[in-house]
Formats: C-alpha cells, structure tokens, sequence
C-alpha cells in the first residue's frame, strides 16, 4: 500500500495531462450518486458520449502541443512587456474602488440573497479586477522570493485570506475557488511539492465547505420574496406521470438534505446537461447564440445573459414534466460541454476541448522552456484554474474571459527581473 501511495504522489497534480481531466471525470462521477434525482426530472439522455469525447479531443490538443514543444508567440508587443505588473497595479487599484463603491452602496450579498443578486452590475464586473489583480502580484511575488520563510509565508497567506474573506462577503463563489487553487498550484511549483494525496484530501474539504457554504445560503435564503419562490409549474399531467414525479419526489426526500447538497453541483450539472442534449435533439442548436451573449451583455439596452439562455432551454424541457430545473428569473451555468454542445453539438465540444488542451500545453511549455520562477507559472495556474471551474459555471462571464485574455498576452511578452516589483 505505502508503495502505491509513493507511486501515486510521484504524479505532477497540476499538469495539462492530470488536472483537468481529473476534475473533469470525478465531477461527473460524483454526478452518478443522484438520489433519484435524474427519476424526479426524468433524465433518459446519456451524457458519456460527449464526456469522453471531450476528454479525448482535450488529451489530443494537450499531446500535439507538447511534442511540438510549441509556445505562446509574442504577437510583436514584447516592447509592452516592461509596463506588465504596472498595468496590474492599476486593476488592482481600480477594482479597490469599484468593491468599496459597491458594498456601501447596495449591501453584503452574504446577508441577503436578493442582495447578492442586485448588486450593481458594472460596479461588480470591475470589483472583480481587485481579487484578480491582488492574485497575480502576489502569486508573481512568490515567486520570485529565493528563500521563502515561515514569515514570509504567513504574510502571503495572510493577504490571501483577506481578500477570500472580502468577497465571502458579496457571496460569490467562483472568484474564491479561482483564489484558492491558484495559490495552491503556486506553491506547487515554488515553495514545496502538493503530494497528490494531500491534494485529493484538500479537494474534499473545499468540496465539502464550498457545498455547505451553498446549501447555508439557500436555507436562509428570505422564502416571502417573489425570487425565492419555489412554486413548481401548474402543468396537466397523466394521473400515471403524477404518480412517477410524486414517488420520485419522496425517494429523494428520504435523502437528508444535507447529503443531497454534498454532490448536488454536479447532479444539477448532469441534469443540465442532460437535458441540453434533450432539447438540442427536438429543437437543433442555438448555432453561436449562447457565445454571443457573453459580449451581447454589455451593450446598452436590454440584454438576454447567456445563462439565462440556458435557463429557457432547459425549463422548456423539465416544464413539461412538471418540474423546473431552475427557479424563474435565475441564471443556470450549463457545464462547459453543455455550452458548447448547446451551440454547436459533438462538432463544437471536439473543437472547444481540443483547443482548451493547446492552449494549456502551449502555457505549459513555456513554463518548462522559461523556468517555474517567472509570470509564466502564474499565467499557467490562473488559466487551468479558470478552466477547471468552468467545466461547472461554463466560460460565460465576460470578466473572466478577458482575465484570461490579459493573463495570456502577459505571458507571452512579460520580461521582468526581480527588482520590478520593488517600487
């Protein structure tokens, strides 16, 4: 058994070939142990056929970069690179003032769910840059530190869990989780080793408190508000599928609640998913609808979000069966391979993954060409953490696409010695 354990701890975590399509996998594994849900919704299409093909088209991107040994090109703007961690600075700085400006003027999202959900969009959309721009200088910091001590250390840490704790505050989950395992896959890489062992063990803490942490703010969620309301649609049934969503309903309430919201992320990932096959095989697909929103959102007027989009798909499928997926007026996040398969099927979940997988290996290699101790390290980690999370919350926010964006070219063209960030 010890010899298993030294073999499997001899794995890099965080490589293209091991990280992601572990998350991958196991958030659909977990998926599995429904508690009758997939009865209660009447689940019937199989989502393995896209799972796998999206993983094989994710391994094949991943292995044709490697070999090449290609890397990112510096697009003829390395005479940029030199303003690099000043242009961060100024996000950071920008997104200080945006967070401040928005929680004086419409609350702490963790008080409150409908607080959450009105805080004012631009003012959340630039507060994001603070938690964005603190990551990278300090990852970046780290470093480039050649002795890191204990003090050192519990300055880093210290600062990290600050900023977690700022944005607990507005309840946002995803910005903590991209915080969280960036740091860890820094450390990786410049301070000690993350044993795979340890990293399973960490796993399942942070799913576990990041699951608590949801099913807390549903129960205090205020259920007199009209966005709270859990009615289910007044549909005609046959008496024979009322008796089925009936004596689903009470298998899975014979499931503490509790239980139910260990895993309940990936069983509703699954069941979107599922039911964004359903409707793609009845109705064809949005043809690019779903990506267009991500940039549609920010034009003036009225604007359907992309998420919202997903949220009339699929309650157009569960309506009919007597049950919504998602409640009225909230947004729904369709699994990366749902979003794709939304758009464009088989055909743009191969072409997504295949180019996840370049371009992770592209960073990759420059991680491996240039050394672990420079901004590439950091711009690998934000970017397979920011990929990993999407394969839940799909990549529709346009923040963090143009995170990803920025930390790319950064990459690429940032050459920065150690006295740079001494200001």
């Amino acid at each position: 058994m010890k010899q298993f354990f030294r073999k499997l701890n001899k794995i890099d975590t965080f490589s293209p070939y091991f990280f992601l399509p572990f998350i991958l996998l196991l958030y659909f594994f977990t998926s599995m142990f429904d508690w009758h849900r997939f009865e209660m919704f009447n689940i019937h299409v199989s989502i393995w056929p896209a799972v796998i093909l999206a993983v094989i088209c994710y391994y094949i991107g991943v292995y044709v970069i490697d070999k090449m040994k290609w890397t990112i090109p510096s697009f003829g703007l390395s005479f940029l690179g030199k303003y690099v961690i000043h242009f961060i600075v100024f996000l950071t700085l920008l997104g200080l003032c945006s967070y401040i400006w928005m929680v004086f003027g419409g609350g702490l999202g963790i008080s409150d769910e409908s607080n959450r959900r009105n805080l004012n969009p631009k003012l959340n959309f630039f507060s994001q840059l603070l938690w964005f721009g603190v990551l990278l200088l300090l990852s970046y910091k780290m470093i480039l530190e050649k002795h890191m001590t204990w003090k050192k250390g519990f300055i880093y840490g210290s600062i990290y869990v600050f900023i977690i704790f700022l944005f607990v505050l507005v309840a946002y989950r995803t910005p903590l989780i991209i915080i969280l395992f960036t740091g860890i896959i820094i450390v990786h890489y410049v301070v000690k080793r993350v044993k795979l062992t340890w990293f399973l063990t960490t796993l399942l803490v942070i799913g576990v408190a990041f699951s608590m942490f949801s099913f807390i703010r549903v129960l205090t969620e205020d259920r007199s508000l009209e966005f709270n309301n859990r009615d289910q649609p007044d549909v005609e049934l046959t008496e024979e599928a009322r008796d089925q969503l009936l004596t689903a309903e009470q298998k899975v309430n014979q499931t503490p609640l509790w239980v139910r919201a260990l895993n309940e992320e990936s069983v509703t990932g699954h069941i979107v998913l599922s039911t964004i096959i359903e409707y793609t095989q009845e109705n064809g697909y949005l043809n690019g609808e779903v990506h267009k929103g991500i940039f549609s959102t920010i034009l003036p007027g009225k604007q359907i979000s992309p998420r919202m989009v997903v949220t009339e798909v699929v309650n157009s499928i569960s309506v009919e069966k007597g049950k919504v997926i998602t409640r009225g007026n909230r947004t729904t996040t369709p699994t990366f391979i749902g979003q794709l398969f939304l758009d464009g099927g088989y055909l743009l979940v191969a072409i997504g993954f295949f180019l996840y997988g370049a371009l992770i290996s592209l960073l990759y290699n420059k991680v491996k060409q240039e050394g672990i101790r420079s901004f590439h390290s950091v711009a690998y980690a934000f970017t397979i953490t920011v990929f990993t999370v999407s394969m839940h919350t799909g990549l529709l926010d346009l923040i963090f696409v143009l995170m990803l964006g920025f930390v790319i070219i950064a990459s690429s063209i940032i050459k920065v010695d150690q006295n740079q960030l001494r200001y």
